[in-house]
């Protein structure tokens, strides 16, 4: 009888110092695929930086006024004139001021929705 039982016991050990080391296993895989993660992440972030830093460069004013000069034979520029602009007159008008799409004593189709009606 004390033989069954301490058969079982060691069985029981043996079985739980499986499991332990399976869980443990599963643990360090998962900490190597987090710290994977975390360095792709911050490879990321220091490439939008740099990338930041190049949009900066390329859009100085006057890094634009000199390819602007350069090029404007080629590109046909010239400066704008005011009277290129719109006045607020010649804009469209608001969707409030314009009268709605329906017929002279036509109504709206009826509203349609999902609930019973009483």
């Amino acid at each position: 009888m004390l033989r069954t039982l301490d058969l079982m016991l060691v069985g029981a050990m043996i079985a739980a110092a499986t499991i332990t080391y399976q869980i443990k296993h599963n643990a360090e895989e998962k900490l190597s695929q987090v710290r994977e993660l975390q360095a792709a992440i911050a490879l990321q972030e220091e490439t939008i930086d740099l990338l930041e830093a190049d949009w900066s460069l390329l859009n100085q004013p006057s890094r634009l006024q000199h390819l602007s000069t350069a090029f404007e034979e080629e590109l046909k520029l010239k400066p704008i004139e005011p009277s290129q602009l719109a006045t607020p007159d010649e804009l469209p008008g608001r969707a409030a001021d314009f009268a709605p799409l329906v017929a002279e004593g036509e109504a709206d189709a009826p509203l349609t929705t999902g609930s019973v009606e009483p």
